[in-house]
Formats: C-alpha cells, sequence, structure tokens
C-alpha cells in the first residue's frame, strides 16, 4: 500500500521531461549571458590597449618630426646635415618600436575566447546528459 501511495505522489514523465527541458533551456539562456558578459569585458580590455597604441603610434610620429628638425639643426652644427638626420632618425625609431611594442604586449593579453562560459558549458552538457540516462 504505501509503495502505491508514494508512486502516485510522483509527477508523470512528460511533466518531468518538460522540466528537466525547461531547465536546461535556463542554463543555456545563463550561459548566452555569461559569454556575453565576459566578451563585452575583453572588448573593453581591447579597447584600452588599442587607443594606447594609437596615441603611441601618432605621438612617434609627431616626436619623429620635431625632434628630427630640432635635433637635425642641433647636430649640424657639429657634423654633416645627413648624419645629423641619421642619427636623429634611428633614435626616433626606437622609441616607436618601444612604444608600439608596449601596445602591442597588451592587446596580446587580452583573451579573445570566454573561457569561464565554455567550461560551464562543457559542464551543463555533461549534467544534462547525465541527468538523462
Amino acid at each position: 500500500m504505501a509503495w502505491q501511495h508514494a508512486w502516485q505522489n510522483e509527477k508523470p514523465l512528460s511533466q518531468v521531461l518538460d522540466a528537466m527541458i525547461g531547465n536546461v533551456q535556463e542554463i543555456m539562456r545563463s550561459e548566452v549571458r555569461l559569454a556575453k558578459a565576459e566578451i563585452r569585458e575583453e572588448a573593453v580590455k581591447a579597447a584600452r590597449a588599442g587607443i594606447r597604441l594609437g596615441v603611441g603610434a601618432v605621438l612617434a610620429l609627431y616626436a619623429a618630426g620635431f625632434l628630427l628638425l630640432t635635433c637635425v639643426y642641433a647636430l649640424s652644427n657639429v657634423m654633416a646635415p645627413w648624419l645629423a638626420a641619421l642619427i636623429v632618425g634611428v633614435v626616433l625609431a626606437v622609441v616607436a618600436a618601444i612604444l608600439i611594442r608596449a601596445g602591442r604586449d597588451r592587446l596580446n593579453r587580452v583573451r579573445t575566447m570566454p573561457d569561464k562560459t565554455i567550461e560551464t558549458m562543457k559542464e551543463n552538457v555533461q549534467w544534462a546528459k547525465n541527468q538523462i540516462r
């Protein structure tokens, strides 16, 4: 008798499956929201690195112009003007390379994949498979 009473209180299989499907759908929606948040966060990091890279490049161009002009005039008093221009150009190229490398290094640190979301999605799929078995 007791087993009949317990069996009668259980939900039909169709309701259990509907509930499971609803839960899996909600989990997937949550994962999509998490992925969007992660991607947005990484996009902000990429934008900040890109801004630094761009500003560094623009400043390097302006600096190259002004410093070349100033240094070439100053050095042309003690050496040939072409040699003065060459020395100044090499120095500016080194500075520009340092700025560009710093910006590129920051850009390389940006994650392009939502790693946390991918991991939890894998866990959710495994959980759903286990629930179906």
